[in-house]
């Protein structure tokens, strides 16, 4: 015989810890989930199916107020002074905030192959390399594979056409192969510049002089072909969408009233539940008959299974409501904390996020560091200065961990690193951002500086 102990998660604890990971999107996924499975749970308010009729009353009335105020002199405070412009401002932001779906290369290529003069037989060939490419507008599958039973030289001839269509240098075997095939479509191309192709390494890090040499022309020359080369796109297939759109939904919002920050939940997108009054009234029953009734016994023995099956949904119903609201208590609290620690951040900017990390909130909380750190998980909070993840406001600091190094957040500083580069008139090289941060009272080395502006996806000062 043996002594052990082990800890036994029940269903419910398992239920409320899953739930409490899920961002808004997946937690209405998953009350959805829950409603068709257990019967005794409805939806009693759903915010996010107002119906259109709906919304357009609810804007009447606000511009019918709009009106109304600047009548009574709201034009003289600086409001809107019209409800024409009050409906143009609101058809703007309707206009910018409508879901957009981005054109692919596909759709954009297999556009201009419609308006092309050629036989079905070429256009079955061209749609078949168009729905051949990836996303960089190479070939996944090579040619030779895709269209061995098709005739070779209509083969060639269906891919110089697609090379031909916009954007130019698509349906390639590489980068070096699409910026050879745009050099070829150029009408000033300067000479030697196919030769250049060869010496792209020594272009890209600047040796315009080592090129030149291997080139056999001037640097004046090397310059202006690299500048030309600068001008192609060697993945021409990027500046298309993918064809799937990602939806971000912030579950809570932080907004500055009165000059205090207040903390709002997302409640629209969840709907808010409720038990089921039949199932309240079938499991209400027992007790109703007496228990020497002999007319009613055997009535209670059938009726006991359908009492325990209602009562057993309402128990799982009221755990699962109990465990949403919570997660939202949860949120709400960790939220309030992060708006108190990362105060300088919510009112002057992103550049003034101080370091914070997980053990920090937990331990002003009172919570687990794994209970903080699964609240924060995918959630997002929308702000005055944009949309940030939670986890995006825990970062360490540039000299230590979390809040007990630097009181510059590697976060803030990145942030620094973008305005410098952004508002800089010439091409600042990695050392000399060094300088400016440490004008700042900011100490890094170049190669800290240079692994920032990775992160950032900002090229080198001789690519910018």
């Amino acid at each position: 015989m043996a002594q052990s102990q082990k800890f036994v998660m029940n269903p419910q604890v398992y239920q409320s810890i899953k739930l409490m990971e899920l961002p808004i999107i997946d937690l209405r996924e998953r009350i959805e989930e829950e409603l068709e499975r257990n019967p005794a749970l409805e939806v009693l308010e759903d915010k996010s199916t107002v119906s259109l009729d709906a919304t357009a009353a609810g804007q009447r009335e606000e511009y019918d107020y709009l009106e109304a105020g600047a009548d009574s002199g709201f034009s003289d405070l600086g409001f809107i002074s019209s409800g024409g412009q009050a409906a143009a401002e609101e058809q703007r932001r309707f206009i910018e905030g409508a879901l957009f779906h981005p054109e692919t290369l596909q759709e954009h290529l297999l556009w201009q192959l419609r308006l092309e003069p050629v036989d079905e037989d070429m256009r079955r060939l061209c749609e078949l390399l168009i729905q051949n490419l990836d996303q960089d507008g190479f070939h996944e599958e090579p040619v030779d594979i895709l269209l061995k039973n098709e005739d070779p030289e209509k083969t060639k001839a269906a891919v110089k056409l697609v090379q031909g269509l916009d954007p130019a240098g698509t349906c390639t075997a590489g980068y070096r192969e699409s910026l050879l095939v745009q050099v070829g479509l150029l009408q000033d191309a300067p000479k030697g510049i196919v030769q250049a192709l060869s010496h792209l390494e020594l272009l890209e890090r600047g040796k315009i002089a080592e090129a030149a040499k291997q080139m056999d022309c001037t640097e004046k020359e090397a310059a202006h072909i690299f500048e030309k080369i600068k001008e192609l796109s060697p993945f021409p297939g990027r500046r298309f969408g993918s064809g799937e759109t990602r939806y971000v939904i912030a579950d809570i919002r932080v907004a500055k009233k009165e000059g205090e920050f207040v903390i709002i939940l997302n409640e629209e997108e969840i709907p808010i539940l409720g038990i089921n009054p039949f199932f309240m009234k079938v499991a209400g029953e027992a007790g109703d008959c007496g228990p020497n009734d002999p007319q009613t016994a055997g009535k209670k023995k059938e009726d006991k299974p359908v009492k325990d099956f209602a009562r057993e949904n309402i128990k799982e119903a009221r755990w699962f409501i109990n465990a949403i609201n919570q997660r939202n208590h949860t949120l709400l609290r960790v939220c309030r904390a992060l708006v108190e620690f990362q105060r300088p951040f919510f009112v002057k900017g992103p550049k003034f996020l101080a370091p914070l990390a997980l053990k920090d909130i937990a331990r002003e909380l009172g919570l687990h560091q794994a209970t903080v750190s699964r609240i924060a998980n995918g959630k997002y909070v929308q702000t005055e200065w944009g949309i940030f993840e939670l986890r995006h406001f825990f970062t360490n600091s540039i000299t230590g961990t979390g809040s007990g190094g630097s009181k510059y957040s590697k976060e803030g500083v990145k942030e620094v690193i973008k305005e410098i580069i952004g508002c800089e008139h010439s091409r600042l090289s990695d050392q000399e951002i060094v300088g400016l941060l440490a004008k700042q009272g900011i100490a890094l080395a170049r190669r800290t500086v240079a692994k920032y502006r990775k992160e950032l996806d900002v090229k080198p000062s001789f690519d910018r």
